[in-house]
């Protein structure tokens, strides 16, 4: 489900490997191996119609849902069209840039963390929505989800959820604002990149970067990968 991202470049790289020369980046976000829910984290998106690449606050409620529904950090694909995400989907589409995310697995007490990325190594682009509204009581009122779908293939051993990820051009079309909510919702299920285009492997939880086994037919060889705490549930909301 993406309870942890590795988000460990500067913007300005993320920002070269996107394909965007000229786009205006606010914000003071330190790359980190261990991205948690609940911080100001980097994304791209769109502003007045000029790319925009700033640090919003990774979680999601708007002021009416105090004290009705928690803070959402993921929402599910097949869900988005509906009354809670709509909005969202017409007006916050943004991209979260990456090295990769983290899953666990195993029994409580005993989880074993995984490193996901790209086979080639290079960053990845995850499609997330995001509220730009200034926040008034909480962050989450202005912050972001990312969107998730069922796994496929071996990722299911992992999780039977995965954030959805897509080339850089494809990416950038999921922000253009011509596109209606329903064919950006179609171009995500429809280019998301599937299972072979990625691998995973264990990742220790101590506190420095330490080498690391690839899981078996991962299509990886073990190197060195970051430390990755096992987090706090986080909620995606069936609405």
């Amino acid at each position: 489900m993406c309870g942890r991202f590795d988000q460990n470049d500067i913007a300005r790289r993320y920002v070269a490997a996107f394909g965007w020369a000229d786009a205006a980046y606010r914000g003071q976000a330190e790359p980190t191996h261990n991205a948690t829910p609940g911080t100001a984290r980097l994304i791209f998106h769109m502003h007045g119609g000029a790319p925009a690449a700033e640090d919003i606050y990774w979680g999601y409620r708007p002021s009416w849902a105090v004290g009705k529904l928690p803070v959402a950090y993921q929402a599910r694909l097949e869900k988005i069209h509906g009354n809670y995400w709509r909005r969202l989907l017409q007006t916050g589409r943004a991209v979260v840039p990456a090295h990769g995310w983290y899953e666990w697995t195993g029994e409580k007490g005993k989880r074993q963390a995984w490193h996901i990325h790209r086979k080639d190594r290079a960053p990845l682009f995850m499609l997330a929505l995001a509220s730009f509204a200034p926040a008034r009581d909480h962050p989450a009122e202005g912050g972001f989800v990312l969107l998730t779908t069922d796994s496929q293939g071996g990722m299911v051993d992992v999780h039977d959820r995965s954030p959805l990820v897509l080339e850089a051009a494809d990416a950038a079309t999921w922000l253009d604002s011509d596109l209606s909510p329903e064919q950006a919702a179609e171009l995500a299920r429809a280019l998301a990149l599937g299972p072979d285009c990625f691998a995973w492997e264990q990742a220790t939880l101590a506190s420095a970067r330490p080498a690391v086994k690839a899981a078996p037919g991962a299509g990886a060889a073990a190197e060195a990968a970051p430390a990755a705490p096992e987090p706090a549930p986080q909620l995606s909301l069936p609405l």
